[in-house]
């Protein structure tokens, strides 16, 4: 009898302990309380010397930031700036850092805090500069309406700061203040010294002027934006009558923004303006920058069909241009900012996929000869370092998984094999911060079941010195969720295999029929097949929790290293081969796994992935029974021109492509369960979108769910408890329309 009580006893302890080891996901703590958030680390700044590095940490003695330094070697700590030195004068509170910059030297910091967002990146804010000899911090735009400061950047002999405040370009001076206004024409249609939304979004333009290297002069790019259409943004909810928001955005076929780089003198005086020939509204000034050392600037012109980059040089004493090289593609070309100065700038790095795969070349200067620096079938996906002294160039690459990254290098001077750095333990994906000397790097490793993980290397043995950061608590959190892994695994669909990954549900059956959710994106600007931490991907684990097999197909044509014609087979034809792809992987999937119910098979996905969401739904209502798409593309001549003609073509040249490619076109054939999803102030993809529709389903008499969200953006993420609230209106659709658990 006590033999049968203590047994009992164990047996109630051990169910407790497994009650207890397994903790339950909720969407309250992913999408409100933070519970799985990660550390906030860095950023880092390698110091001149390359000997160590500083960064951001709380202070002990205060509610604000320290601004430390760490040896690279010892791993001593010392305090550069403490928070009680970033209280400004008449305050008791020390400034939040958002983000920090030495100059050159090393010996004033620019402090950028008080931040707000302009479309997607907080780029807008105050600046303070914090002078290491003198201790002094002073703020700078004195005078200038408060958080409108952008792109503050010392002057080479950091006796100046230059930075654009409501569209102008401001110098100041660090010994008097004086505040010297370079620009005066900004305003409502001109934007000097930075961009309008186009070239922001589509070629990752935001800081718009350079600091000569002599520190005399200031090259910038100016954006006239009239002619371009505007679009409406409508305000309902934030006083009793709507507020028109205008936008200026050049959808497909319509008038882009004219811009031209010119000179001024960091002193003030009249601008010089370079003469680019073409027409400036039917072409793109996409990267401008000073070769070290001189008076020229390297600038890169698009054409409007974005596949011929022709690359000037640019006096700016004479504004003589000198053509040096001509990139052309028969499909589209991307940018690259992957250009470094070699031997007394001779020479610099160019990025070209003229051999298939995306590789590194050194050009000559005046761009006559070239020589392959990577060499192999594979991608260089990025580069991380050059140093000429060492003779190599570090860049990640993965030539045999596409969902992972590494670091290689390989010389400068001679072609070879191509030498892999990052040990083979460390499976997944790879980034570097190296320091100036190539002697360290901050190593940023992560997978799928690895929240990022920051060290401290040396170079090339991959040697570890110390863990900087590994988020020990979120992985022991992430742990306790004792999670489904997830799956990574091939489909072959007959001419191409393609990568994939899935999540089992909980307690999986193999003898039961689960419903099989797709997530998809599918569009040539990301992938969604990779093995990267990606926040835990919290949400797809809790659908499979509630009973869903997920599954995530990377289609042809999707942003991995898979070389040149992978990522141009896309070409003219967005939504029409991925969405054959994405079908016949499902097809493929269904005849493969028994336990898939196909009965119950669902797709989602948001922006890209929502439009490609939509096309299958339409296109294939066969095979997919339930759909919901989140910020979609109806209508692919609703979008950005810079976007959708870069991928396909131009209007007038591919008008059967641009039908043929959008969903609307098929809405009469939706037969599943659909709900779509839309924030009214997206200025991204337009509510536009979502309402033109709605109209063609109604003038269809198609039946299906919709949700707006009033004044939320594309990541309809803004104002008080929507995160949680769009995650619970999504799972309340799937449980409704795909009903979860095994069978």
């Amino acid at each position: 009898m006590k033999r049968n009580i203590v047994f009992g006893i164990f047996f109630l302890l051990g169910f407790v302990c497994e009650v207890y080891s397994q903790t339950e996901l909720t969407l309250q703590d992913i999408y409100t309380d933070g519970v799985y958030d990660q550390n906030r680390f860095g950023p880092i700044r390698w110091m001149r010397d390359s000997k160590g590095y500083s960064s951001i940490e709380k202070s002990n003695s205060q509610e604000g930031d320290d601004i430390v330094r760490y040896d690279a070697l010892s791993g001593k700590r010392t305090l550069l700036i403490s928070a009680e030195e970033l209280i400004p004068s008449g305050s008791t509170k020390p400034l939040s850092v958002a983000d920090y910059h030495w100059s050159e030297d090393n010996s004033k910091l620019l402090v950028f805090t008080n931040t707000r967002k302009v479309w997607r990146f907080h780029t807008r804010g105050d600046y303070w500069v914090l002078d290491l000899t003198t201790r002094k911090l002073s703020q700078l735009g004195k005078g200038i309406p408060s958080s409108t400061l952008m792109f503050a950047k010392f002057s080479p002999d950091a006796t100046k700061v230059a930075y654009v405040s409501l569209n102008n370009i401001f110098v100041e001076s660090l010994e008097s203040g004086e505040i010297t206004k370079i620009t005066s024409d900004g305003g409502e249609f001109i934007i000097n010294g930075t961009f309008d939304w186009v070239y922001e979004e589509e070629l990752s333009c935001r800081d718009g002027f350079r600091w000569s290297p002599d520190g005399k002069n200031i090259a910038y790019w100016q954006s006239d934006t009239r002619n371009v259409g505007t679009f409406y943004l409508i305000n309902n909810i934030d006083s009793i009558y709507s507020k028109p928001i205008p936008l200026p955005y050049p959808k497909v076929g319509e008038s882009l923004s004219a811009v031209k780089i010119g000179v001024v003198s960091s002193e003030g005086g009249q601008t010089k303006w370079f003469d680019f020939p073409g027409d400036p509204r039917n072409n793109y000034l996409a990267r401008m920058e000073f070769i070290p050392n001189s008076q020229e600037v390297m600038v890169q012109q698009l054409n409007r069909s974005q596949n011929k980059n022709t690359v000037w040089t640019g006096d700016i004493e004479t504004m003589a241009l000198s053509k040096i090289l001509i990139e052309e593609d028969a499909a589209f070309l991307e940018i690259h900012d992957d250009i470094r100065w070699l031997e007394d700038e001779k020479f610099f790095t160019w990025s070209s996929e003229r051999d298939g795969w995306l590789h590194l070349y050194k050009v000559s200067r005046d761009g006559k000869t070239s020589e392959l620096v990577t060499q192999g079938d594979f991608d260089v996906e990025r580069m991380s370092h050059i140093d000429p002294a060492s003779g190599y160039v570090y860049y990640i690459a993965s030539p045999e998984n596409f969902t992972q990254r590494y670091l290689y290098r390989s010389s400068l001077y001679q072609i070879g094999k191509a030498e892999r750095i990052t040990p083979m333990g460390l499976s997944g994906q790879n980034a570097y911060q190296i320091s100036i000397d190539s002697k360290f790097a901050i190593h940023a490793f992560q997978n799928t079941t690895t929240p990022p993980v920051y060290s401290l290397v040396s170079l090339p043995n991959h040697e570890k010195i110390r863990v900087l950061e590994e988020n020990q608590e979120l992985e022991n959190k992430y742990s306790a969720l004792r999670l489904s892994p997830k799956e990574f695994f091939k489909v072959d669909i007959g001419d191409v295999k393609l990568d994939a990954w899935m999540i089992k549900p909980k307690d999986f059956n193999p003898d039961k029929k689960y419903p099989l959710l797709f997530y998809v994106y599918g569009e040539p600007a990301g992938s969604t097949v990779q093995d990267s931490w990606m926040g835990g991907d919290l949400w797809h684990h809790y659908m499979a929790r509630l009973g869903y097999v997920v599954i995530s197909i990377d289609n042809r044509g999707t942003k991995t290293p898979r070389g040149r014609e992978w990522r141009k087979s896309i070409y003219g034809q967005i939504g029409i081969l991925a969405s054959y792809d994405q079908m016949n992987a499902a097809k493929q999937i269904l005849k493969t796994y028994d336990y898939i119910d196909s009965s119950r098979v669902g797709i989602w996905g948001w922006s890209g992935g929502g439009q490609m969401t939509l096309n299958v739904m339409f296109r294939y209502p066969e095979i997919y029974k339930a759909g919901l798409a989140v910020s979609f593309v109806s209508d692919q001549r609703l979008y950005d021109a810079t976007y959708q003609e870069r991928y396909m073509g131009l209007l007038e040249d591919n008008q059967k492509g641009y039908r043929d490619g959008s969903p609307i076109t098929y809405a009469e054939n939706l037969q599943g369960e659909l709900m779509i999803i839309h924030g009214t102030a997206d200025d991204n993809v337009h509510y536009q979108s979502f309402e033109m529709l709605v109209d063609k389903l109604i003038q269809y008499n198609k039946q299906f769910s919709m949700m707006s969200y009033p004044m939320r953006a594309h990541g309809i993420n803004e104002r008080e408890n929507t995160s949680l609230h769009l995650r619970e209106t999504m799972k309340t659709f799937w449980l409704r329309s795909l009903p979860p658990g095994g069978r």
